[in-house]
């Protein structure tokens, strides 16, 4: 098989500057929300991008776990690669990409730390083997092999029982939008593009479509 001769047309829908919501918020919560209720796998699943001091970007796939007009959150341990080059350059990307629907949004912006009280409130809602994984892994370092993480878990699950606090390492993260884009796959290679800039304080957003 040549990888090079794989193609797909898409053809499923279109995204035209009427149809579209003026407000990249709202225009997001409509296709996220189609892309719930059409049962595509992992809907919230998100891939997030970020740069390290030595300027070579790395990306992973996190999970939105809420958003709103203050932004996008997620939750993640802070002494991880993505908390490290995060603490060094604030400024994130964000991808969602729903194949079924032929569809892929992008964003930009600047990431902040949500509040104690908003990542006690998330860290206590996860099951309790989640929460007892956070104090289990210490991300992105080496270790010598699983049994590290299997005895961590057992050592942190006998120190806390059913109680375990929210590790001081670990909370959630929010990226400030500056810049959205929202790609629907059209036939012919002719895809839909429509980029949302911020303005100034007050102006609103500009809505501008781009060339595939």
């Amino acid at each position: 098989m040549n990888i090079a001769d794989l193609r797909k047309s898409y053809e499923k829908a279109e995204l035209n500057e009427s149809a579209s919501q003026a407000d990249p918020m709202k225009q997001f919560e409509q296709w996220l929300g189609e892309a719930i209720s059409s049962e595509v796998p992992e809907p919230n699943a998100m891939t997030l991008a970020t740069v390290g001091s030595d300027l070579r970007p790395s990306t992973r796939i996190v999970l939105i776990k809420g958003f709103d007009e203050h932004g996008i959150v997620w939750y993640t341990n802070y002494a991880s690669r993505k908390g490290q080059e995060l603490a060094g350059n604030p400024f994130a990307a964000l991808q969602f990409h729903w194949v079924e629907l032929e569809r892929v949004v992008r964003i930009q912006g600047v990431v902040e730390k949500v509040s104690d009280a908003e990542s006690d409130e998330y860290f206590h809602s996860r099951p309790l083997d989640s929460r007892i994984g956070a104090w289990a892994s210490p991300q992105s370092q080496v270790i010598d092999g699983r049994g590290v993480l299997v005895a961590n878990a057992a050592k942190f699950g006998a120190k806390f029982l059913l109680q375990p606090p929210r590790p001081p390492h670990w909370g959630g993260y929010r990226l400030k939008a500056d810049t959205w884009e929202f790609w629907q796959g059209r036939k012919s290679r002719l895809h839909d593009r429509l980029r949302y800039s911020q303005q100034t304080e007050g102006a609103g957003w500009l809505r501008e479509r781009l060339a595939p």
